[in-house]
């Protein structure tokens, strides 16, 4: 069997990636936050992320459970898996599963950093501190029934270059995942405007419009006063490289694009 390891921080969008990865990787199965997947589809093991506390959940994915263990090494053997995917915090964690699982030497070390930009690194951890929600790779009708207590939602269908669906992954709310805070839209917007009214051509902000899904990008509207001294694209380029500054010092959010749409003041 040739094993493969994906590797990252908590949040920075492993499992959201895992199917695309293993699929362009010709990788047909997964070993995520104790889950056995083939192809899109949970084969055996249980979710980590049903755990009531950080130290069990980080034992149900490292398979200290011996009967855990014992369930997804034979599923292992029985679908003749020849090639697996390995995903964990770190190097050292994803060696640790394989070792648990006793399925040979790891062939190739990928992080996430290989395989994400860090724009979208940044939006994953930022989505994570916020809304404090994780992503199975799992359809959401596999997700345990006993799990439908707590907040769960259909997350994205996965599809590849040539538009074949991979999978499809759910988002959950862990009860170990403690201390979440809310940023409302508002703030954003008020941030924008603050900005924009520092730059001395600009008389008005509007029409703020943040997306936060994949990349994140943003769209506002300004109102300029005329005539102006200088280069018009120049300050704009000021403007834009000011919003991006403001935005990964105070809110570690990297975005990736700005678009500005310009109004001549009346």
């Amino acid at each position: 069997m040739e094993i493969f390891a994906l590797s990252g921080p908590s949040g920075t969008g492993k499992s959201t990636s895992a199917l695309s990865f293993a699929y362009k990787s010709k990788i047909p199965a997964i070993i995520d936050d104790g889950l056995l997947i083939l192809n899109g589809q949970k084969i055996a093991g249980t979710s980590a992320k049903f755990e009531k506390n950080a130290i069990s959940a980080v034992k149900r994915a490292t398979f200290f459970d011996e009967q855990h263990k014992k369930e997804v090494q034979q599923a292992i053997r029985n679908h003749f898996i020849s090639r697996i995917l390995i995903i964990g915090t770190s190097d050292k964690m994803v060696k640790q599963i394989a070792s648990r699982l006793e399925i040979g030497e790891i062939k190739l070390f990928n992080h996430i950093e290989d395989i994400r930009s860090s724009s979208q690194i940044k939006i994953a951890q930022y989505i994570r501190k916020t809304e404090g929600t994780h992503v199975i790779p799992l359809p959401y009708k596999q997700v345990e029934q006993n799990f439908f207590k707590r907040m769960i939602q259909k997350g994205v269908e996965i599809f590849s270059t040539k538009k074949e669906r991979i999978g499809e992954t759910t988002i959950v709310h862990p009860d170990f995942h403690k201390g979440s805070i809310k940023i409302y839209k508002k703030v954003f917007q008020e941030m924008v405007e603050f900005i924009c009214l520092n730059h001395e051509q600009i008389v008005k902000c509007e029409s703020v419009v943040m997306n936060l899904q994949q990349l994140p990008t943003l769209t506002i509207k300004v109102n300029i006063k005329y005539p102006i001294c200088g280069s018009l694209y120049e300050k704009i380029e000021i403007l834009q490289e000011d919003i991006y500054s403001h935005f990964l010092r105070n809110l570690q959010i990297e975005l990736h694009s700005i678009y500005i749409m310009i109004n001549k003041a009346s």
